[in-house]
Formats: structure tokens, C-alpha cells, sequence
């Protein structure tokens, strides 16, 4: 086994958590002059399991029901728009297929690879899902693993308890970390909170297609979501990569008959009479490197993930055409592999897109109560009416003033006739800065072949001192915004790509910005895609009947 060098260790104070998370951030930044400390070669054959199973525990294989639904895509925005399905086994299957299981097979030659709903970071899929249960119909009470290779779940803890009420719903999401770190080395644990917040979107999306709400819940440390997730049980984890709790969802498939539920978390597993099974797999039996930091980051920001009061927002309700069936668009989401450098946008489609970026009470921003704090600087390039240029879209009003504070002197900082009245954009510089966008996304050519990229801008240094926490639910909101990009750009016909690969401090030079006030924590791109016929597309499930009854097998 390799291990990257690391200096020699020198005396040092006690640093505090936000402390950790500061170095953590500052040493994985990609700089012009050398990327951030990573695998000097990967063997794509060694690559490790993208699918966790647990051993010894009862699976049921769920139902593909996703079909069924004949809910629009824009309705998922309108609250009261959608007649709530019950709460069913079919029901949670549907939710299951829509927001983390997979989407397509991809084939290329030899090579074959899965495509899932919640996109991830190299398509390394750090994330699991759980599924906590009381009271639904078909599905035992307790703590279920799911499995997306086979979509299916496997019941990891059966929870003894009678219980009388209605039935309940939650959806846990943990992170491993190695999947990413195989590639990605260091840098890996902020690609892991960004995949956090696609699948939170994802989540909150398919709950709206059910006709549901989806809500974080806070006052959680992070022992008690290892608890209620079953991640503390180190002798189910014996020999295999260990899994990091992150946030627990509740799920609400009556918002208006149970307002008086909240976000209430169940109850620990801990009744004497409740019944554990199973086993993790390895994922990586051969390890070649160890990256301590990215445990250091996570055992700072381990918290209890207290939330703001985001109640003062508010931006008129968005325009909604129909988008097609909210399915379709969710099952063909794809990230974009090349774009189509002479395709122009239109100027209504582009302000729809960042209408949809302004946080509201509605789907998929009343997932949590944080007031927004990531703020889009966007490379335009071609979209109708639009000068190509650098442009600002603050999220919240005082964000404009701290932006301009602390941003370049010279930029314009002046508003567009042709926007929205409500939409705050703001052009900084008019210029063509398709190579300003390649170069500093890791000189890729998705920046700028584009029809616009942008940098997720965040809030930064007074938010982790305040709660070093904050460093994961930064990263979960400029995920959240990807995703809401990547389905608004598939409804619009177009696809998007995110980028976790730029270049972070050239950025900030680029934007004037002397501190670490304000971060750039992710990138993405959208236009019009340009497809490789010879990448062939495969069913998600193959050989696998539509209305087949969920079956349960013993693994």
C-alpha cells in the first residue's frame, strides 16, 4: 500500500473547527500552478464498488411505478396542484425510482456504467439512502438500506414497537467518502457534500411529483443520525468502508391533514426487542492512498444542523409552462459530455432558468429553512439580448452590497431593461470571456462551448465561524442549485454539466476578491448538447416487468 507524502508534522495549537475547515479548504484548492494532492494514476478496472449491499438481512425488490405517474413537471412548483398519492409501499417505490435509483445503462465497447437520478461527481455515487418507516402500508417498520442497482431494499432493523398513527416517512443520506477520494483524492469530501445536495433535490423533486413535501430535519447531531441510520454499528461495518451521516429528510404525503407533524425525527432503534441483520460489503479491497484531512474536515463539521428563518423571502410565483411529464424529464436528465459552440439561447429561456434560482416557500426551497447564501457569477456567452460578458445574480438584497464591497471597483454593477423586474441580475463586464470561463474551470471546453457557465458564490468565512457545519450545508445548497439547473435545462430542451474542477483562487482574483468572505464551491454549464452515437443507451432495469408486485428474498 501508497500513501501520499505528508510534511512532517510540526508543533501545533488546538485549532478550533472552524479552524480545521479553513486549512481543509485552503489546501484543496486546484491552482493554476498544481491541482489539489491526488492518486498519481488510477486503474479504472480497480475502481470501487458503486453499490453497497448489505449480507444477511431480508431484501424485497420494489416495483418500477415511476411510469404510472402522469404528474407535469411544472406542477411540482405549485403547491395544492398535485392530489397527494397515499403512502404505500408503491408509493415510497415511485419516490425511490425518481429521486436516487437509476436512470440508464450506458455501453461504450467493453465498458458498461450506470446512470442514477441524483447526479454525482465522476459518476462515483458517494451516497446512500435509507429509508425510515412507521405505519406504511406493505413496508415493515424500522430502517431499510436501499439498494439502487437493483432497486430493491434490504431491512436492516426491524422496530418492535406497536405503533398507532399515521403512516410516516423519512429518507436518510450518509456519504463514502473512499468513492470519491479514489479519484479525487483530498478535494473529495466537498464533492461528497455537493452530491449531498443533488440528491436532497432530487429527493425534494420527486416527493413534489407525489403530490409531497420533503423537509430536512434539524436538531440532529451526528450521532444521532448514525444511530437512526444503524452507522454506528462498527460490527456491521467490519472490514468495509465506513459511511459518514449527513441529513435526515421527512417525508410528509399529507401536508395538510398533518401540519401538526413538523419534522419530528423517529425515534432511536434502541427497544431491546428490535431486531438487527446484515452486513456491508467492501467496496475497495485494495486501497493504494489514505487522505486523513478529508476525516479531519469531517469529525469538525460534525453538528447539529440548526436552521435560519428564510421567512422573509419572497419573489413573485414563476411563470410555469407544462415541461412535459415530470418523470420523463427526471428519468432523462443526463450531464452533458460536449455543447453545441454555435447554439444561441433564447433570452426567455435564460431568465427562466434564473427565476427558478431565486429561493421561494415552494418546491424544492422549503426543503430546508436557510436563507440563501450562494450567489451565481455567471460567464455569459450566447443567449439572445445578452452582451457576452460577466454577470452577478445576488439571492438575497443585501448580498448586492456586500458583493460589490467586495468585488473589483471598476466592475459595472449595472441592471438589464430586458430582465424581470423582480430578477436581480447585474452585468459586471461586458467583454468575451469564453476563455476566462475554459480556463479557469480546469480548462475545459464544456465553460465555454456553452451557452452560459457560471460560479456558485457562497457566503463564506462569517457562516462557518458562526458554525463550522455550515461548511457541508454550503456545499448541499450550490448542489441544490445544480440540480435545479440540470432539470430546468432537460424541460427546456437543453441538458447542463456540473463542474467541481476549477481553478478556485484564479477565480477569486478574476472577481477582485483579497478574502475569504465570499468562496466559489461549485461550477456548472449549460446549452444545447452535442450526443456520441457510438455510447449506446440501455434500460435502467432490464428484463424487469413494469407492474410487477415488490417480492421479498433473503441475501
Amino acid at each position: 500500500m501508497s500513501f501520499t507524502p505528508i510534511a512532517a508534522a510540526a508543533p501545533r495549537q488546538t485549532l478550533s473547527t472552524a479552524e480545521i475547515v479553513f486549512a481543509y479548504h485552503a489546501r484543496t484548492k486546484h491552482r493554476l500552478e498544481r491541482y489539489a494532492a491526488g492518486p498519481e494514476t488510477l486503474d479504472w478496472d480497480a475502481q470501487p464498488n458503486p453499490f453497497r449491499e448489505f449480507a444477511d438481512c431480508v431484501r424485497m425488490t420494489l416495483p418500477l411505478t415511476a411510469h404510472q405517474l402522469d404528474t407535469h413537471f411544472s406542477q411540482i412548483y405549485t403547491p395544492n396542484s398535485i392530489r397527494p398519492l397515499p403512502l404505500t409501499i408503491a408509493s415510497v417505490s415511485t419516490l425511490l425510482e425518481l429521486s436516487v435509483g437509476l436512470s440508464a445503462w450506458k455501453q461504450y465497447g467493453p465498458d458498461r456504467w450506470a446512470l442514477r437520478c441524483n447526479p454525482s461527481s465522476g459518476n462515483l455515487h458517494p451516497t446512500e439512502t435509507y429509508v425510515l418507516s412507521l405505519n406504511v402500508p406493505g413496508l415493515a417498520d424500522g430502517l431499510h438500506h436501499y439498494v439502487s442497482l437493483d432497486h430493491a431494499i434490504e431491512q436492516r432493523c426491524w422496530h418492535a414497537d406497536d405503533s398507532s398513527g399515521p403512516a410516516r416517512l423519512w429518507i436518510g443520506l450518509s456519504s463514502v467518502h473512499w468513492r470519491e477520494a479514489w479519484k479525487y483524492g483530498e478535494r473529495a469530501f466537498r464533492y461528497c457534500q455537493l452530491d449531498i445536495g443533488h440528491a436532497l433535490g432530487a429527493i425534494r423533486y420527486a416527493a413534489g411529483a407525489l403530490g409531497w413535501t420533503a423537509k430536512a430535519v434539524d436538531g440532529l447531531d451526528s450521532a444521532a443520525l448514525a444511530a437512526r441510520m444503524g452507522l454506528d454499528r462498527t460490527e456491521d461495518f467490519a472490514d468495509a468502508e465506513q459511511e459518514d451521516p449527513e441529513l435526515l429528510i421527512a417525508i410528509d404525503a399529507h401536508p395538510a391533514a398533518h401540519a401538526d407533524l413538523g419534522t419530528s425525527a423517529p425515534d432511536a432503534w434502541q427497544n431491546g426487542a428490535d431486531r438487527w441483520a446484515g452486513h456491508a460489503n467492501r467496496l475497495d479491497a485494495h486501497p493504494l492512498y489514505r487522505w486523513p484531512v478529508i476525516d479531519e474536515v469531517s469529525r469538525a463539521t460534525h453538528g447539529e444542523g440548526i436552521t435560519e428563518d428564510a421567512s422573509s423571502l419572497s419573489y413573485p410565483p414563476i411563470r410555469q409552462e407544462s415541461g412535459g411529464r415530470a418523470a420523463d424529464i427526471i428519468l432523462g436528465r443526463r450531464s452533458a459530455q460536449r455543447f453545441d459552440s454555435k447554439f444561441r439561447m433564447s433570452a426567455d429561456v435564460f431568465y427562466h432558468l434564473l427565476d427558478q434560482l431565486m429561493a421561494r416557500p415552494v418546491a424544492p426551497w422549503d426543503v430546508w429553512g436557510f436563507a440563501p447564501r450562494i450567489h451565481p457569477v455567471f460567464f455569459i456567452h450566447r443567449v439572445d439580448g445578452l452582451e457576452p460578458g460577466l454577470y452577478a445574480l445576488p439571492r438575497h438584497q443585501a448580498a448586492a452590497r456586500l458583493l460589490r464591497q467586495a468585488m473589483r471597483a471598476d466592475f459595472e454593477w449595472q441592471t438589464l431593461d430586458s430582465a424581470p423586474d423582480h430578477l436581480p441580475l447585474v452585468r459586471l463586464l461586458s467583454t468575451d470571456c469564453r476563455a476566462i470561463a475554459k480556463t479557469v474551470s480546469c480548462h475545459q471546453a464544456i465553460a465555454a462551448d456553452s451557452c452560459f457557465s457560471l460560479s456558485m458564490l457562497s457566503e463564506f468565512s462569517p457562516v462557518i465561524d458562526s458554525d463550522a457545519w455550515r461548511y457541508r450545508q454550503l456545499h448541499w445548497e450550490a448542489g441544490l442549485l445544480g440540480h435545479v439547473l440540470y432539470l430546468e435545462a432537460e424541460a427546456a430542451g437543453l441538458r447542463g454539466t456540473g463542474i467541481g474542477c476549477y481553478f478556485d483562487d484564479a477565480l477569486h482574483e478574476l472577481l477582485g476578491l483579497k478574502t475569504t468572505q465570499f468562496q466559489a464551491l461549485y461550477h456548472f454549464t449549460v446549452g444545447r448538447p452535442l450526443t456520441d452515437d457510438r455510447i449506446m443507451t440501455l434500460p435502467a432495469y432490464p428484463g424487469r416487468s413494469r407492474t410487477s408486485a415488490p417480492r421479498e428474498e433473503k441475501q
